[in-house]
């Protein structure tokens, strides 16, 4: 993966320097999801979750029509993410499972600590 971006860089540099400057900036942060196990990349790049948030905002403000002042539009897109994640919080489905998290912690854990008894 961290071949395959530095070759999109590298090519955009030639067309578009500017753009493969701020991705060359952004790299850690675009590839993040990389850290985690390839099994939960798809899950983890996925913005389908917030585009779900971000409709459901449009469509609340679109039935509101027009606001008083900006806080009035702040007040209710926090309360359509108050309410998002009151229903996450108490969903019995999760994005990620219980179960798969463990997995992901222990997987975490055996990186994070050195293997002190191999010489």
């Amino acid at each position: 993966m961290s071949t395959q971006f530095d070759e999109v860089v590298r090519m955009l540099s030639r067309s578009h320097p500017k753009v493969a400057d701020m991705l060359g900036s952004a790299r850690n942060d675009l590839l993040a999801f990389t850290g985690f196990p390839p099994a939960r990349w798809r899950q983890i790049r996925s913005t389908n979750p917030l585009k779900r948030v971000n409709k459901e905002i449009k469509r609340r403000t679109d039935v509101v029509g027009t606001f008083p002042n900006p806080a009035a539009l702040l007040r209710l897109a926090g309360h359509v993410l108050i309410e998002q994640h009151d229903e996450w919080d108490g969903a019995d489905r999760r994005y990620f499972s219980e179960h798969s998290m463990k997995l992901l912690d222990a997987e975490t854990e055996e990186e994070a600590i050195p293997d002190l008894t191999a010489a």
